[in-house]
């Protein structure tokens, strides 16, 4: 049986989605390293790699509002994750339900 674990890009990196487990709404997008996997595995809390601050980021720990997992899944090609969450607010910076808002 082969190891359910990412494949991480070049950067050492992969996209993580995350989802709200109740309505499927895609909140946001952001990157993973090993680190930020293994500690998203070990708490149930999301945790990212900023790209722009080159650091380890917990989700929530600023604004309060957390991504609790209660999923975590790998495509086909285990080349992203799927995080199935409960958040306790707006995913986005902007104060927003989803970073995904402007639609074209």
């Amino acid at each position: 049986m082969q190891e359910l674990i990412p494949k991480y890009n070049e950067n050492g990196l992969v996209p993580a989605i995350a989802q709200d487990e109740t309505t499927g709404q895609v909140l946001m997008l952001a990157w993973m390293n090993a680190e930020a996997f293994a500690c998203t595995l070990a708490s149930g809390e999301a945790y990212f790699w900023s790209r722009s601050r080159q650091e380890l980021w917990h989700k929530g720990a600023t604004s309060g509002n957390y991504l609790h997992v209660h999923e975590i899944w790998l495509d086909c090609d285990q080349d992203s994750v799927l995080l199935r969450v409960q958040a306790d607010g707006p995913a986005c910076h902007t104060g927003a339900i989803s970073c995904f808002f402007n639609k074209i």
